[in-house]
């Protein structure tokens, strides 16, 4: 049984970083930059499990042109809240080969699972790799990889909500918050 006092105690201690009405202009932004560059290309969205799930849930009935969908799983942190090894538990689906890709994620942070998405993608024939995520987490360092879609920007501390999960709790609030003692 998990530990629910130590779910609501992340909860108590946490800080807002971005409401819910924040969330869903940056969700219609995103809607209509995407609509303007894949209109005509007939795309296959992948959504990055189990994060991305909330944000392509609400992304994907503002895209007005026809897709293929499906989905790949690749994690670095598990319950944790600092990232490991990219570890596979759906890789991407073959038929990518000569596509327009798009990959939606829940977050960029460090660029190492992005960038380990992308580069099986284009392994795999994959035309033209494009991501979008919903947030990306300003750093000092460089990131491997670039989004071509970003929802917010926000500081680097350890968020949860919106498909981010604090140590497997509160994937589902409808805004961003961020771990005071992370």
């Amino acid at each position: 049984m998990p530990d629910l006092g130590r779910a609501w105690s992340f909860l108590e201690n946490s800080d807002l970083v971005c409401s819910q009405r924040e969330i869903q202009d940056a969700i219609a932004r995103l809607a209509t930059e995407i609509d303007a560059r894949l209109r005509d290309a007939y795309p296959m969205v992948l959504v990055v499990m189990g994060g991305a799930v909330v944000f392509a849930g609400q992304l994907l009935p503002r895209l007005r042109f026809p897709m293929d969908l499906d989905y790949v799983h690749a994690t670095r942190y598990g319950a944790a809240t600092s990232g490991g090894g990219i570890a596979w538990r759906v890789s991407p689906p073959e038929d990518v080969r000569g596509r327009t890709v798009l990959l939606l994620d829940d977050i960029l942070d460090h660029g190492k699972t992005l960038g380990a998405i992308c580069d099986q993608l284009r392994s795999l024939g994959a035309a033209t790799v494009l991501s979008a995520v919903l947030v990306e987490k300003e750093q000092p360092v460089p990131k491997p990889i670039r989004a071509d879609f970003v929802g917010v920007r926000i500081p680097d501390r350890f968020v949860f909500g919106c498909g981010m999960d604090a140590k497997g709790f509160w994937r589902n609030l409808p805004e961003i918050r961020a771990m005071r003692n992370a």
